[in-house]
Formats: C-alpha cells, sequence, structure tokens
C-alpha cells in the first residue's frame, strides 16, 4: 500500500515540477495538469504523501544528510571509505567543507523541495470541501515544512523562507519563527476539526499528527530561545504515543541502507558515540546496547539503534527529547543567576530520563539508571542535559546545532565540533543573487 502511495506521488510530482520548470506546455492526454492535482482532494493528498518521500527517502533525502552532515561535524561518526569524498569533508571540517560538497548540497535541495511543495499544499487546501480532510492536509504539510525550515535553520545561518527567483534569505531566526507558526496554525486546527476517515485511510500510516505538532513546536522553541513555549508544548506531548517515519524493502530507511547495513560509508566513532571523556556514557547505561553493536563482526558496522532494516521506522521524535527539552527550558529560562526551583524542577525531569527503563519507554529506550547526584548547579545539569542528549538522540542529527547552543567546544581541528554551519551550495551560490556574499564558519 505504502509503495503503490509513492509510486503515484513520484508522477504527480514530476509532474510538477517540470510544469514549473519550463513555459511551454506539451499536453499529455493520460496525465494530470499541474490545476487538477492541486484542485482534488484526492490530488492534494497524494502530494502531501511525496513531502514524506523526499524528506526521507534514500542518500538525496534530508534525514541521511542531516545526520550525516550532524555527525560527522561532531565526532559522533566517522567515514569507513576514503572514496567518500564529501563526507571526508565534513569530517575534517574547517575549510575543508566546500560549497560543492554533495551532502551538504542534498541536504539543502532536499529541504527547499519539501518546503516548496508543502507551499503549494497549503496554498490550495481551500478548494477541500470535508473540514477532517482539510485539517489533516494541512496538518501533515505543516509539519514537513515545519521539519524542512527547521532542519536548515540547524545547519545554515541563513536560507530563503519562500520558492521563488532570486529568492531572498532570511536568518535562522525567522525560519524558526515560520516554522513554529504553521505548526500552530496547524494544531489549532487539529483541535477544532479532527482528523477525517478519508485523511487517514489516504495517508502514509505512523506519523502521529497532533502529538507530532507539539513536539514540534517544543523542538524549535528551544532552538528559538523561546523557553516558555518549549516547556508547554513539550508537556503536551503524549509519551505513550509513538510517531515515526514509514519505511519499507522499496522505500528504505535511509540510515540504514546508505550506512549501517554496510561498511563503506560511516558509521559511530566508538562505542561512546565519539563524546570526549567527562561526557562518557556510564557503562551501566543500557541505551548504548541499543545504539551501539559492541561485539560486531568484520563486515559489521556498529551502528544500529532505530536502522536495524529496511523497513524499520525511525521515530519522528522521541519521548526522551520531550523529557529534555523540559529540563532544559526550565533551566535556560531562569537566566545565568540561576534558581532553585526550576534548576530542582529540571533535574526531576532529567531524572524521569536517567531511571526510565526499556520496558516503560515507548520505542524501547531506557537508561536504567541511578537518579542524578552531581552538583545542584545549573551549568552542571546544562552540562547532564547535553550528554543525555547525545546519548538519547543519537544518529538524530541534532548534535551540531546542540554543541552550539551549549557552547562546547570548537569549531576547531581537535574541539567537539569542527564547523559551526555549513557554506551555502555552489549551486544556489551559482543561481541566486541573494546569496550571501560570504559563507558562514
Amino acid at each position: 500500500m505504502i509503495l503503490k502511495k509513492y509510486t503515484s506521488v513520484c508522477c504527480l510530482l514530476i509532474i510538477l515540477i517540470s510544469q514549473n520548470a519550463c513555459r511551454e506546455e506539451y499536453l499529455n492526454p493520460s496525465a494530470a495538469s499541474e490545476q487538477q492535482v492541486i484542485n482534488s482532494p484526492d490530488g492534494l493528498l497524494a502530494l502531501a504523501n511525496g513531502l514524506q518521500s523526499r524528506y526521507t527517502a534514500g542518500r538525496l533525502g534530508a534525514i541521511y544528510n542531516a545526520v550525516a552532515a550532524g555527525g560527522l561535524t561532531t565526532r559522533e561518526f566517522r567515514v569507513l571509505n576514503a572514496g567518500n569524498v564529501d563526507e571526508i569533508g565534513l569530517e575534517a571540517g574547517l575549510a575543508n567543507v566546500t560549497n560543492q560538497n554533495s551532502v551538504v548540497r542534498q541536504l539543502w535541495t532536499s529541504c527547499l523541495i519539501v518546503n516548496s511543495n508543502a507551499d503549494i499544499i497549503l496554498a490550495n487546501t481551500d478548494k477541500i470541501a470535508e473540514a477532517g480532510t482539510k485539517s489533516g492536509i494541512v496538518a501533515y504539510a505543516a509539519i514537513f515544512k515545519a521539519l524542512s525550515l527547521g532542519t536548515l535553520a540547524q545547519f545554515f545561518e541563513q536560507a530563503p523562507i519562500k520558492a521563488g527567483e532570486n529568492a531572498p534569505f532570511v536568518p535562522r531566526a525567522q525560519l524558526l519563527a515560520e516554522a513554529i507558526a504553521q505548526l500552530e496554525a496547524a494544531a489549532t486546527l487539529v483541535g477544532s476539526t479532527p482528523l477525517s476517515d478519508k485523511f487517514k485511510l489516504g495517508i502514509v500510516p505512523g506519523i502521529d499528527i497532533p502529538n507530532t505538532l507539539q513536539a514540534l513546536i517544543a523542538r524549535y522553541s528551544l532552538f528559538a530561545g523561546d523557553y516558555t513555549k518549549a516547556l508547554a508544548a513539550a508537556g503536551k506531548v503524549d509519551l505513550t504515543k509513538r510517531s515515526f517515519f514509514s519505511f519499507d524493502d522499496n522505500t528504505r530507511n535511509p540510515i540504514f541502507e546508505t550506512a549501517f547495513s554496510n561498511r563503506n560509508v560511516i558509521e559511530p566513532t566508538n562505542a561512546t558515540l565519539g563524546l570526549p571523556t567527562v561526557l562518557m556514557p556510564d557503562p551501566a547505561d543500557k541505551r548504548i546496547a541499543l545504539y551501539i553493536r559492541t561485539t560486531p563482526s568484520a563486515t559489521q558496522n556498529l551502528g544500529t539503534g532505530f536502522a536495524t532494516a529496511n523497513n524499520a521506522p525511525l521515530p519522528v521524535y522521541l519521548p526522551g527529547e520531550m523529557l529534555l527539552i523540559r529540563a532544559e527550558a526550565l533551566i535556560r529560562s531562569i537566566g545565568s543567576g540561576g534558581s532553585p526551583t526550576n534548576v530542582t524542577l529540571a533535574i526531576a525531569e532529567l531524572n524521569k530520563v536517567l531511571t526510565k527503563t526499556a520496558a516503560t519507554d515507548a520505542w524501547g529506550l531506557g537508561a536504567a539508571l541511578p537518579a542524578y547526584l552531581g552538583p545542584v548547579q545549573a551549568a552542571d545539569v546544562l552540562t547532564e542535559i547535553y550528554r543525555n542528549r547525545a546519548i538519547e538522540l543519537a544518529y538524530s542529527g541534532f548534535r551540531l546545532e546542540d554543541s552550539r547552543r551549549f557552547g562546547r567546544s570548537g569549531p576547531s581541528v581537535t574541539g567537539e565540533r569542527n564547523r559551526n554551519f555549513m557554506p551555502y551550495p555552489r549551486t544556489e551560490r551559482d543561481n541566486n543573487t541573494s546569496t550571501p556574499a560570504k559563507d558562514p564558519d
């Protein structure tokens, strides 16, 4: 069923892209026109399904490239084969990451295409008569628009927020603000208009829309520094529910397919996830066994986690992410002076991550460790939150964003990260006169 949907989606997207790319129209009587697609609820539903395919699938999608770029620039991953020159460049960092790096280009391109297609859907949902179908399609498009803008904000100082000729660049703060605004509008709509059966049966299964909207509001509000909003949204997520990207043997889990199923591209740096000595996981931490193959054969990749097979689902967010967002937001909302009450509350949220077991986690991810016994000071608790984000959210692509936000060392050859942001791809620079003159470091 998923494969059939993806096949029809690809055809529809090709039609849209090809017709938008040229002035002349060569009519094919057996093919839908762009107007037919966007004026039809079924057409818009198919386009919505295409957002997930474009964002997630293969080595060209955003997921693999975000995970690889984030992990290689923060020592989480290492390159296995010197023939992967673009991954090698990211592993070396600094000026070795050029504007011709294919991982950076594919990350950029995938996010821009998904964002643009989400805009096409959102601009035409007024043509859907059935309220519950409309609310579902709006929410689904908002989720992928937010994921695209949020991912761009994690890796680039600026990016276009809308498609167009010489599209202007905006600061990453504006990308995050737009992502949050889209999610909030969709959450309000879904709250007042439940999703229809037509939408539920027509969309690729896996994404829990109400919970995902709140989880992404929490994630991007944290990145944007709106700690009050991040705290509130994370608290609205039902941590017993799973939300995930679906895959099968035709549309495969991109981390497994590209990396963890072989020893040819990248793998975790070591059994401690590339963390420095002061942040190494507790040897008793049971999450490590989920993320690392501790006794691999000569032909096995160290990486496991949620990328263990072609059809393994990838979480859109994890329950532990929400708990750690709440802990961090509580600490950061009190400023540098600190508040004993907020620190205590933050430790309580942190302890929910440290002490939970695989049996009590929706994804079977549990540290099963004792509660935090370190210094009850804001800075020390933040360090423990960072350590646990690195472990709990391994291979999620957040390590670079986190490294900057927590003020970890770098960018340098010996620091915990070798870049702050990625350069703007050469393809964008050559075709968009609005591209900033200087690439960030």
